[in-house]
């Protein structure tokens, strides 16, 4: 006899929630910073390893702009985005890049980090006023992000493909909690 479906008490996507926080920070634990593995891997060119992680870092310094312009614009998404611009702000760190300004508070200049980069230098897109509005960007960015990354690590020897993907999966589960977030 078989069984019957299991009912579904309440409805929403608060398992896949727990699933992707859950699966975004074991993923994070996997970041290792740059001075672990200097030559990004076993294979590869050295000289494009080192390339696509200084581009990894400068777009995560560019991530933490972001993030910087939404908590000045709306300080009540605090809650919600100051953990996960926290994080991206790690992401620098496991690239290598800003060891100077990164990592500091959110409410410290985006381009705090003194570095010459075009992405960390270049201005951050306006917030909408609205704060799902800036929410559904911040998304947008953090998806858009993760995407590139995805793609990039296939071409990536090693340790650095596995920091890329690492990376690439919590800016997937970033994207998730902001689009929920919006809601």
């Amino acid at each position: 006899m078989p069984y019957p479906p299991p009912s579904r008490a309440l409805p929403g996507p608060r398992r896949r929630t727990l699933l992707a926080s859950a699966a975004g920070a074991a993923l994070l634990a996997g970041c290792s910073p740059a001075s672990d593995d200097p030559d990004g891997g076993t294979g590869g060119s050295p000289s494009l390893a080192e390339r696509a992680r200084a581009r990894a870092a400068r777009d995560s310094e560019g991530l933490v702009g972001r993030y910087d312009a939404v908590l000045a614009a709306h300080p009540a998404l605090e809650g919600l985005v100051a953990p996960l611009r926290a994080e991206a702000a790690r992401h620098v760190e496991a690239f290598g890049g800003g060891a100077s300004g990164a990592s500091a508070s959110p409410s410290a200049s985006p381009s705090g980090s003194g570095s010459p980069s075009p992405s960390a230098s270049a201005p951050v897109p306006a917030v909408p006023s609205d704060e799902r509005g800036a929410l559904t960007e911040l998304a947008a960015a953090e998806r858009t992000l993760a995407d590139q990354r995805a793609k990039t690590l296939l071409e990536m020897p090693g340790e650095l493909a596995r920091l890329l993907a690492s990376v690439a999966a919590a800016g997937a589960a970033h994207a998730f909690l902001l689009t929920e977030g919006a809601k």
